[in-house]
């Protein structure tokens, strides 16, 4: 009797623990990439590199779809800051330019700003549930009195039967930001408006 009560209260516990653990809140640090080659334009020409967040929230969205879910997924614009100013950089420097954090007169400027960052629940099916991410980025390219602004978007759906654990949805998101990335730096009007 009492070892029956005993593995009783063990399952009591193992599922309150599994229940816990998929509401638990993921805090992810983000490490994206742009992987694809940018145009060449620059001739060590000193461009002005900046990264901002503008997102009104660090939370990206919840891991259940619910917005009173306590399991919510959150990147921190602290730390996700300073990997979108050195891909920028990379970028700029990859471009031909020499980039710099420091602004100069007449000098031209690239901002990079994230505008949103979002992971909702889609579509679920028997079985299968499915997440749908978004990132949009903006580029801001300033010389001698011209401005190009570009918005470059980056959607994901992702199906799955078990919902995807922390280092899942950190390379999702790592993904979706790099390909963001990808198209922002690809786009040849970049490159020629600094090197004007």
């Amino acid at each position: 009797m009492n070892r029956r009560h005993a593995l009783g209260a063990a399952a009591v516990l193992l599922a309150t623990a599994l229940l816990a653990g998929c509401a638990s809140p993921h805090y992810l640090q983000l490490n994206p990439q742009r992987s694809v080659p940018v145009p060449q334009a620059g001739n060590g020409q000193a461009v002005t590199v900046a990264a901002v967040d503008e997102r009104d929230d660090d939370v990206v969205g919840t891991r259940t779809g619910s917005a009173m879910s306590t399991a919510v997924i959150t990147v921190s614009a602290h730390e996700l800051v300073p990997h979108l100013q050195r891909e920028a950089e990379r970028a700029v420097r990859d471009m031909g330019f020499s980039p710099t954090t420091q602004p100069g007169s007449g000098q031209p400027s690239l901002t990079l700003t994230l505008q949103h960052l979002g992971y909702e629940r889609g579509d679920s099916q028997p079985v299968i549930d499915e997440a749908r991410l978004e990132a949009v980025l903006e580029v801001k390219v300033t010389n001698q009195g011209t401005t190009y602004t570009g918005t470059y978007t980056s959607r994901r759906t992702q199906s799955y039967a078990l919902r995807p654990g922390r280092d899942a949805n950190r390379r999702m998101l790592n993904d979706l930001i790099a390909d963001a990335l990808d198209r922002a730096f690809s786009d040849p009007e970049l490159a020629r408006l600094l090197a004007r």
